[in-house]
Parts: structure tokens; C-alpha cells; sequence
């Protein structure tokens, strides 16, 4: 069956939002905490670390509770209707800044960030499940996660080309710590209705195997015995490290290695260098997602993440060599490098609906809800790992915020975009070499559970 162009645009619509402030935690929330509320790096990055692999643990109980839910909406668009509007909550207060001392501050981080996380969970565990139950056609997944994907970095470019500006207005009206609350209160909103748009857009139609009762220790054991489920869970963690740590990183390497903040200014609005190089790599993302679908499906979804991880890793080892008065050369490699990046995000997601069928083909049982939380898992515990070690690593090298920086803390903010992000992508590359599902075995799994389906 084919999809809609509406219900394709109303798909991504819900991943725009997720992105948005996913691109706000994972640009500018340890600034935020660094910077603005004042915490110590290594204290954050221990935050990160303990509030994240909580969350990554939640991920398969909202899996499971997902996979189980039955209503007149379905089993996983309810949660888009009744979470949108906690998730704008949740975010605007994990960008406020209480009126308290340096530990009840960090305190509230913790509690805020964690509620902020799980809300996430709650929402987008149940959103990424639905590419499994639109459509049971490889070829049309390929396409709507390609869909998903685009929405998603035009959702990040959004957030990225917004905060610094709206921050920046708000903070001329008022104080800096206001401007941050009233800039993120603005991209809440936006988030809550492109949620509610994917729920009225979407239709669930593919349904379990009739008969079939899911049992959660059937599943669990299943899901446990997939071996490329395995496989595309490690893929998936190293390509969230790489991605964590150089954008965790971009805000201080240009703040501090850069040393040129202003790019050009306009009365009240002013934009960084930073911020168009974070612009300049979700535009890149775009172009790389488009290309992932015809490319994917000309020459195998493995063989081009494969290929495009290998070049990610190659061009962030070259970008260690760059100068900080080569702002042009930095932006082609920023360009480069989010291109590769782009190219295996929707290709990652096809292929965990690809590992939900094959485990019902195996197995008798779907449990499309759990599989999909393994993938919002693996993406969050990438950005745990690689969160912490920016916290970390700046602390370790030295860094001290809002002042001068030693050689080492300066020279530990290259590797950060360099080495450290290239080893995880050449890790993602080696486990997708590995990965045994093919195209020719997908289309012989799909063919069969349409058949037991009918």
C-alpha cells in the first residue's frame, strides 16, 4: 500500500519536534549548565551520565507498556496526544534557572533533566514505533524514515538558527537566564503542535500475527536472542558518540579555539560563527537523508552506512589539522562531514523495522514496541557516553569556564572534534560490517508474513 505525501509529511512532523529539543540538549544544555547556571563541567557530566542510563533503562518499560496499549487511537499514536504538551512543559523548566545555591542548583538539574527525559520517552519511544505499523512495505519504510529523518535536521536547523537569536532578544528585554527560559518557551510551543499534527496525520495499519498473545517473557526472550538486533544496537550507540561529542563540543571550540564569536549583527540580533556552523551541518544532515533512501535502496542499506560511516571518521580526523584562521575550510569539512552523518540516521531506523519483522518471522510474535525502544535506547545511551565525556574530558583537559583556557584544555577541545568522534564512528562502521540481514533476506521475510498475515 502506498502512503500519502500527507501522511508522510505528518510522520516527520513528530520527529521535528522530538529534534528540536534534542539538538537544544545536545548543543547547548551543558553551556547552559557550564555557563549560564553556573555548575562545575565534571559535575555535569557525572549528571548526564547517572540521568541518562536511567532513561536508557525506561526506554524498554515504555516499549513494552507501548506494545500493550489498545485504544480507539491505536497502540502507540495516543502517546503523541497526551504527552505533547507535558514535553513543552518539562523542556522550558529544564532551561530555567532557580534562585538557589550551587548544590540545590544542581539538584534541580538532576530532577528536572531526568522528568525532562522520561516525558521524552514516553513520547518518542511510542513515535519511532509507528514507522513499524504504518506501513509493512520495505521500500515505503525506507521512504518514510527518510521522511523522518529530513524533518528531524530541519527541526535541528530550527532550533539551531532560533535559540541564540531569541536568546539574545529576550536577554536585551530582560536578564541572560530569562532570555534562555522565554527563547525555549517559544520553541515549546512550536513542539507541541507539530506533535499534535503527526497524531491527526498518522494511521496505524500493520497489526500482529492473529492469535498471537504477547508475552513479556517471550519477548524479552526474543528480543535477547536477536542477534542483529545486537549488532544494530552497538552500530547505533558508536554513531550517537560520534555525534554527542562534536556537537557537545562545537560551543566551546569556537567560543574558545576559534576565538570569533559575533558572525554579523543586526540591532537587537546577533549571530555566532557557531551557530552557523551548526546550521551549515544540519543542512548537510537534510541533503544526506535525501540521498539515503535512493541510494539505500539502489545499493543496500549496509553497504551505504557502512560507506558513509567510513568517510565520517576519515574527514574528522583530517578536521585535527585545521586552523582557526581557516574558517572556510572548516566549514566545508563541517559540510562533509554531516552529509555522511545525515546518510545513516534514516538508514539506522529502517532497519530496526526490518529487525521488528525479522524477529516476528522467527518467532511467530511482534513486539514492535520493544524493538523500537531498543533503538530510542541505543540513541540515548550513544548521548549518554558521549555527554559524560565531554563533561568529563573538559574537566580532565583543564577547562574553566568563561575564562582564558591553558594549551591542554585548548588542544583537549580539537581532539574533541577530531579523533575522539572519529573512533566511534569507525566502531559504528566495523559492527555494520557484520550485520547479517541483507536486502534479498528482508524482502524474503516480508514476503512471508504478508502471506501468514492474509
Amino acid at each position: 500500500m502506498r502512503i500519502s505525501l500527507k501522511e508522510k509529511v505528518g510522520y516527520g512532523l513528530g520527529d521535528m519536534a522530538s529534534s528540536m529539543f534534542w539538538k537544544l540538549f545536545g548543543t547547548y544544555l551543558l553551556f547552559f549548565y557550564t555557563d549560564i547556571m553556573g555548575l562545575a563541567a565534571s559535575a555535569v557530566g557525572t549528571l548526564f551520565l547517572v540521568t541518562r542510563i536511567w532513561d536508557t533503562l525506561f526506554d524498554p518499560v515504555v516499549g513494552v507498556l507501548a506494545d500493550r496499549t489498545t485504544s480507539r487511537y491505536g497502540r502507540f499514536r495516543p502517546y503523541l496526544l497526551y504527552l505533547a504538551i507535558p514535553f513543552g512543559l518539562t523542556g522550558i523548566l529544564t532551561f530555567t534557572v532557580p534562585s538557589l545555591g550551587p548544590q540545590a542548583s544542581l539538584v534541580y538539574a538532576y530532577i528536572t533533566y531526568s522528568l525532562m527525559m522520561m516525558v521524552y520517552s514516553l513520547i518518542n519511544v511510542p513515535y519511532a514505533s509507528l514507522l513499524g505499523v504504518i506501513s509493512d512495505d520495505a521500500r515505503e519504510r525506507n521512504t518514510l524514515a527518510a521522511f523522518r529523518m529530513a524533518f528531524a535536521f530541519i527541526g535541528s536547523l530550527v532550533a539551531l538558527a532560533l535559540i541564540e537569536p531569541l536568546v539574545h532578544y529576550f536577554s536585551g528585554r530582560s536578564t541572560e537566564v530569562a532570555g534562555w527560559q522565554r527563547a525555549v518557551s517559544a520553541i515549546a510551543l512550536i513542539c507541541v503542535i507539530l506533535f499534535l499534527t503527526c497524531f491527526s496525520w498518522v494511521k496505524e495499519r500493520v497489526v500482529p500475527t492473529p492469535g498471537v498473545k504477547p508475552a513479556l517473557k517471550d519477548d524479552l526472550k526474543d528480543l535477547l536472542a536477536n542477534r542483529p538486533w545486537w549488532i544494530l544496537l552497538g552500530a547505533g550507540i558508536a554513531a550517537l558518540v560520534f555525534n554527542s561529542v562534536r556537537d557537545g563540543a562545537t560551543i566551546y571550540y569556537f567560543k574558545y579555539f576559534v576565538g570569533q564569536s559575533i558572525a554579523f549583527e543586526t540591532g537587537n540580533i546577533h549571530i555566532s560563527w557557531s551557530t552557523l556552523y551548526l546550521i551549515t551541518g544540519q543542512a548537510a544532515n537534510i541533503i544526506g537523508v535525501i540521498l539515503a533512501a535512493a541510494v539505500g535502496n539502489k545499493w543496500g542499506k549496509k553497504t551505504i552506512y557502512l560507506l558513509a560511516m567510513l568517510g565520517a571518521g576519515l574527514l574528522s580526523i583530517f578536521f585535527y589539522w585545521l586552523d582557526k584562521q581557516q574558517l572556510m575550510l572548516i566549514f566545508v569539512f563541517q559540510f562533509l562531514i554531516s552529509v555522511c552523518a545525515g546518510i545513516i540516521f534514516p538508514l539506522l531506523w529502517s532497519m530496526y523495522a526490518d529487525i521488528a519483522d525479522y524477529s516476528e518471522w522467527k518467532n511467530g510474535r511482534r513486539a514492535t514496541g520493544l524493538i523500537f525502544s531498543s533503538s530510542s535506547m541505543s540513541q540515548k545511551f550513544g548521548w549518554t557516553i558521549g555527554g559524560a565525556l565531554t563533561g568529563w574530558l573538559l574537566g580532565a583537559f583543564g577547562f574553566k569556564a568563561n575564562e582564558a583556557q591553558e594549551p591542554g584544555a585548548m588542544q583537549g577541545i580539537v581532539y574533541m572534534m577530531s579523533f575522539l568522534p572519529a573512533a566511534g564512528a569507525f566502531i559504528s562502521a566495523l559492527l555494520i560490517a557484520v550485520y547479517p540481514l541483507s536486502e534479498n533476506k528482508i524482502h524474503t521475510i516480508t514476503s512471508e508474513l504478508q502471506a501468514n498475515r492474509k
